[in-house]
């Protein structure tokens, strides 16, 4: 197998949004939305006091970043789910959040809903959009030019968005969201620069299988784009995979009883910067 091509480096999308090396971005898991598959009538005023409470818990914990998905239901993963009622939702939860902290947000989608993830942040002033199944489901399997990521980079280009980065999910784990097991993860990786990707996320598994070193270092072989860590950082792992990565996403670990849709411990989150802030020095 020839190498792959890798293109030349273009400034850091990661330098442009934080100021420190090697940022932590906290998720912010929201309640069922309006219009969306499982929502059952709760108040958005409780929905957007949830998540402000989660997100005041990881700044003042030290947290670097804010991503915001809606994941309860995915209704960003099916564009038959992706209504008037769930875009409004979302754009004022992330309005709010923006109202209460200073630091950058960005918003989770799945590729068919890049278009709506893309226009909230647009319209809301994220910074990034985190889009799963950048490249391995939707590009590889139903080529670039005609398919929902080639879509949205078109709308990206109309609306004036490009100051809106894309983070492109490369999955290390073949399996549950991998779903094109014919091509390496350095080759994944390849793909993702070259279908515009901003900064590469090397993540495991939905059921939390944790991104290793070597994992790492596979997805950097085929990009100079900067590479960060989306799945299974905990303070046990933060020396290994910090040395390695530009930064991490982290959302489960950090949840009360570990569990995705409990609130964020205080604890957790001073444990795990603890660790961050040792290796960063």
């Amino acid at each position: 197998m020839s190498p792959p091509i890798v293109m030349p480096a273009k400034p850091s999308a990661l330098k442009a949004h934080f100021s420190k090396s090697k940022p932590i971005i906290g998720v912010v898991h929201l309640r069922s939305l309006p219009g969306a598959p499982r929502y059952e009538g709760e108040p958005m005023r409780e929905i957007i006091a949830a998540a402000i409470r989660d997100v005041h818990t990881l700044v003042d914990g030290g947290i670097d970043g804010i991503m915001i998905e809606n994941a309860s239901d995915m209704p960003f993963s099916r564009p038959e789910h992706i209504g008037f009622e769930t875009v409004a939702a979302l754009s004022a939860i992330c309005q709010e959040v923006r109202n209460a902290v200073s630091n950058p947000i960005g918003i989770t989608c799945v590729a068919n809903g890049a278009i709506a993830g893309l226009a909230v942040a647009k319209a809301v002033g994220a910074r990034w959009v985190r889009v799963n199944q950048w490249v391995n489901a939707y590009v590889a399997n139903e080529g670039f030019l005609n398919g929902p990521a080639a879509e949205a980079l078109r709308y990206r280009a109309q609306i004036g968005a490009k100051d809106v980065s894309i983070f492109a999910d490369v999955h290390v784990k073949f399996g549950a969201h991998a779903i094109t097991a014919d091509r390496s993860i350095t080759e994944q990786a390849t793909d993702a620069e070259w279908f515009d990707a901003d900064v590469l996320i090397a993540t495991g598994t939905r059921t939390g299988s944790p991104t290793q070193p070597e994992e790492v270092g596979e997805v950097r072989a085929g990009t100079n784009l900067p590479v960060i860590v989306g799945s299974g950082l905990s303070p046990e792992q933060v020396p290994s995979l910090m040395a390695v990565a530009d930064g991490a996403i982290v959302g489960q670990w950090l949840k009360v009883d570990s569990r995705w849709w409990n609130p964020v411990d205080p604890g957790r989150v001073e444990r795990l910067m603890n660790a961050v802030e040792k290796a960063r020095t």
